[in-house]
């Protein structure tokens, strides 16, 4: 027979109503309390029912991580760190993948399905016009890049920024023809603008003219993206000492294409991306990056959309841009 919240109260000397307290988190216990309570715990080795707790409070106990891309080291890297903040907080996180389809986007924002008691949402399609229109009361986080200044918490790294401190790292270095690859042109992803706003500003503000060839749209922003549009840098008269690439996939393809022209990295050409993913980190050279905080970025979104399931939001709705860092690596530095 299980160990009931009547059996650790009668070992810890206090009230059944002060163990559901500590169990269920209802109200703050004094730390001596909490400590006989929880010593009691430890010693019957009871295991709280989640599944029991989440139905008595009309919950599921399942909240959804909604991404674009589950192929994508970035967001597998921030889904691991939600996962493990959902499990510490009681819930179990689902993955929903949208492949950066509007319809499924929409549908998801409509909460097509009421098992799940919140949504992290990293949209791609969808508008801001939409997400007001939303008449699903389900919570809703969104991170990422493709909406702002909705009355929903909204986590992200400053685009503009991000892009500067990258571009600006290979100014220092001495480069002038830095070329772009992953513009976004004839697309709807808000953050491949706000990034090649940026390259624009830096270059403006070292007093360098933006030249449209050396601006590389992608049909999407993964490896081979990379790769090809690095092929039609280098077939040019002209062609770049420099790559900024959209991300960190774009850049790790264009690196495979200078060591396939024969060019030394970063000797001959340098680069650098955003993401600062794992694969980055191990590539030959390494590779260069903007560093979000993955980690920040997935606990943070988990924890202020499990405070809204509770009705208990940590401070109104904002848009909460997240630091972010560049680390030089061997694709712009030449060193190991």
């Amino acid at each position: 027979m299980g160990v009931s919240l009547k059996d650790i109260a009668s070992r810890a000397g206090v009230s059944l109503a002060t163990v559901s307290n500590v169990v269920n988190g209802y109200r703050p216990v004094g730390e001596q309390t909490r400590r006989r309570v929880q010593q009691a715990i430890d010693e019957l080795g009871y295991t709280p029912n989640l599944s029991a707790r989440h139905l008595r409070r009309g919950r599921t106990g399942l909240i959804a991580l909604a991404i674009p891309e589950l192929n994508n080291p970035y967001f597998a890297e921030l889904a691991d760190a939600a996962i493990r903040e959902a499990a510490g907080l009681g819930y179990t996180l689902v993955m929903e993948s949208t492949a950066a389809d509007r319809e499924t986007e929409l549908m998801l924002l409509g909460s097509r399905r009421h098992i799940i008691d919140g949504l992290i949402l990293s949209p791609v399609r969808v508008t801001r016009d939409d997400v007001l229109a939303r008449t699903d009361t389900t919570p809703l986080v969104l991170i990422g890049e493709g909406v702002y200044d909705v009355p929903h918490d909204h986590i992200a790294i400053d685009n503009v920024a991000a892009a500067r401190t990258a571009v600006r790292h290979l100014l220092d270095l001495g480069r002038r023809r830095i070329a772009f690859i992953g513009s976004g042109d004839g697309q709807d992803r808000q953050s491949a603008h706000l990034r090649l706003r940026g390259y624009r500003e830096a270059l403006a503000a070292a007093g360098l003219v933006v030249q449209p060839q050396l601006v590389a749209p992608t049909d999407q922003f993964g490896r081979r993206d990379g790769l090809t549009a690095m092929r039609q840098l280098l077939a040019l008269d002209e062609p770049p000492d420099a790559v900024f690439g959209y991300n960190d996939l774009v850049a790790i393809g264009a690196m495979r294409a200078v060591r396939e022209a024969g060019l030394r990295l970063p000797e001959d050409i340098a680069v650098v991306g955003i993401d600062d993913i794992e694969e980055g980190q191990f590539s030959q050279p390494g590779l260069t990056s903007v560093s979000p905080d993955k980690e920040h970025i997935g606990r943070l979104a988990v924890r202020r959309l499990v405070a809204l399931i509770g009705g208990q939001p940590l401070a109104p709705p904002a848009d909460l841009d997240l630091p972010f860092h560049l680390v030089a690596r061997g694709s712009t530095t030449g060193e190991p």
